[in-house]
């Protein structure tokens, strides 16, 4: 826990991610590394050693915090153990015994930010480093550390070319084949034509010009997690004299363009639980995506799709060809325009789904009406931007688990459903920037769920600072904060 600066919320899918590149973990039977953490971490909450921050939307701790002086005391027997070193401000001392450290720390904090050529020159013997991590925007550790398997630097840039001495370049981080969990930035479009075979997580964070094309993850057995924005994703490479791998210990793959789900490729993510996909360009491509072949990712929890073509095409081949597995928990939709009808009949009877989030023109028309027994095990619902939307039934026979509604730029809506005030599960129904008639459907259904005795069920209102209508509606239980748009 040492590793993070003060005060930081620690996001804890990467502190996963580094528990199980850095090895601490031994596996247990039937459980993936990532579960055996997730119960560590669990229990270090249940002890109070870790600060619960945020949660997500299933109800998963997102981030945590540490009190500063049990981060103090990690610090302190980090060092007394020699099993961690943190470079501190103003100790041009402490950069003379690099050369026997394992596991390095520089934050963006310290001194050497405004000289990294002295930081460069100290970190020149640090041949034994395994572990090296910054959120210093102007400094990698030097490629010599051959021996290195984490290297954490999401906020340095790295560029293609020949190096200088200014500049970190991609070619040299490939060199460093023992890595198991790499993340940087990147500056240039970016084609990787190097392979390491040992890598487990590997982040990429590129400007929104910029792709990246990554034919090679196919080569690499090992890996478990990758995310990089506008990711390209090829198919497998024909290569004749290298083999093409089955990548079953891949469970996360973050955000992918255009990605084609062929029978083939399926196949090579058996395990992927959790899949971010981007559909965009030309129309003629729409059915060469095989986008029914998601139904076979029979591991899949969770996943995004996102749509950019015009509105008829696209909702025609969407009813048609597009599957999801009975697997999924939570799924996130965008510009898909199927009609209300067709979403909950493609959505509606799978058995897990808890997380629904219905993203900008995801859905079209003007009703919509769920049939009885829908959504069983729906706990998030999110709908926002559907403009057409004006009617909605539901009550406690589509929703019966429903836990947080959430209601975003729905100017046409003309009432919230008044049987979702049923639903004994509901706590929050959150309105942002929605028409007068569904917010004062709210008033009316929080009031009477008061008259029976509910003062559980919160209606929490984001408002026009100028709009006194519903300022005026304020009560104990129907919150009313206002902003400027």
């Amino acid at each position: 826990m040492g590793v993070f600066p003060e005060d930081t919320e620690i996001r804890v899918s990467l502190l996963i991610k580094l528990w199980v590149a850095e090895g601490f973990l031994k596996p247990i039977s039937g459980k993936s590394l990532e579960v055996v953490a997730e119960d560590y971490f669990n229990d270090l909450i249940d002890r109070n050693l870790i600060l619960v921050h945020t949660r997500t939307t299933s109800g998963k701790i997102k981030f945590c915090k540490i009190h500063d002086l049990l981060r103090d005391l990690c610090l302190r027997e980090a060092e007394k153990e020699k099993f961690l070193f943190f470079l501190r401000k103003n100790s041009p001392d402490s950069l003379q015994c690099l050369n026997t450290e394992r596991r390095i720390v520089v934050h963006s904090g310290t001194s050497y930010n405004e000289n990294s050529h002295q930081l460069s020159y100290g970190f020149q013997s640090t041949s034994v480093a395994r572990s090296f991590i910054s959120d210093s925007v102007g400094y990698m550790p030097p490629f010599t550390c051959r021996l290195l398997r984490v290297l954490q630097a999401d906020s340095a840039k790295l560029y293609l070319g020949s190096s200088r001495e200014d500049e970190y370049f991609i070619k040299d981080v490939f060199q460093l084949v023992n890595l198991w969990h790499l993340a940087f930035q990147v500056e240039s479009n970016l084609n990787l034509v190097y392979l390491l075979w040992n890598l487990q997580t590997l982040i990429i964070k590129s400007t929104p010009w910029q792709t990246v094309a990554l034919s090679e993850i196919w080569l690499m057995p090992h890996l478990r997690h990758v995310f990089v924005d506008k990711f390209h994703h090829p198919d497998p490479p024909c290569v004749e004299y290298m083999p093409v791998f089955v990548l079953r210990n891949l469970q996360t793959l973050l955000m992918i363009t255009n990605f084609k789900c062929s029978e083939d490729v399926v196949k090579r993510i058996p395990n992927i639980k959790k899949l971010q996909l981007c559909y965009k360009g030309s129309e003629e491509d729409l059915e060469r995506y095989c986008l029914n072949n998601l139904g076979h990712l029979h591991k899949l929890e969770s996943l995004t799709c996102e749509f950019y073509f015009s509105k008829k095409r696209i909702r025609n081949y969407l009813v048609q060809n597009i599957t999801f597995p009975q697997s999924l928990k939570k799924l996130t939709l965008e510009g898909s325009r199927l009609h209300w009808d067709e979403m909950s009949s493609k959505v509606g009877s799978l058995p897990l789904l808890q997380v629904l989030k219905l993203k900008e023109h995801s859905c079209i028309g003007p009703k919509w009406v769920p049939d009885e027994g829908q959504f069983c095990s729906l706990k998030f619902l999110l709908i926002e931007w559907c403009e057409d939307l004006e009617y909605w039934m539901a009550d406690n026979a589509n929703f019966p688990r429903l836990e947080k509604l959430v209601l975003r730029f729905l100017d046409n809506l003309k009432e919230v459903p008044s049987g979702i005030g049923d639903i004994p599960t509901l706590r929050p129904i959150q309105l942002t920037h929605c028409s007068h008639y569904a917010v004062f459907s709210a008033k009316k259904i929080v009031d009477g769920q008061e008259e029976l005795g509910n003062e559980d069920l919160k209606v929490q209102v984001l408002a026009q600072a100028k709009d006194e209508i519903v300022k005026r509606l304020e009560s104990r239980n129907f919150q009313v904060q206002t902003a400027s748009w």
